[in-house]
């Protein structure tokens, strides 16, 4: 499963990167990843004027856009946009961080899963 990690270099800048979750075969259940330990899972819901400026991540978490999609830009100016049901692994918790705002003017769920 891929997924797209934002993080931040020693320079304090942020950057895309793509990952991949391994799954391992579990017969008729399906594909599984290993257990990944988290804290907390935060529901959330933005208003649908979304457009909020340079920012660092709470915490390391995960992302999952549950109804609508996003648009991002890393702190050196690459964008992104990511849809429904897709996974961020957010990391820049330091560093100048990046930008989000909603790809159409509606309220947006997610949830957050604390690391």
């Amino acid at each position: 499963m891929k997924i797209t990690k934002i993080f931040s270099d020693e320079n304090g800048e942020s950057h895309f990167e793509e990952i991949e979750i391994p799954l391992i075969n579990q017969g008729e259940i399906g594909f599984l990843s290993e257990n990944i330990a988290v804290q907390k899972l935060q529901f959330r819901k933005v208003s649908a004027e979304y457009d909020y400026d340079f920012h660092c991540a709470p915490q390391k978490q995960y992302i999952v856009l549950l109804d609508g999609g996003v648009e991002i830009e890393t702190s050196l100016g690459e964008v992104r946009k990511f849809q429904t049901g897709e996974i961020l692994l957010v990391e820049d918790v330091s560093g100048k961080g990046h930008k989000t705002k909603n790809l159409e003017k509606k309220e947006r769920t997610s949830l957050f899963i604390h690391l």
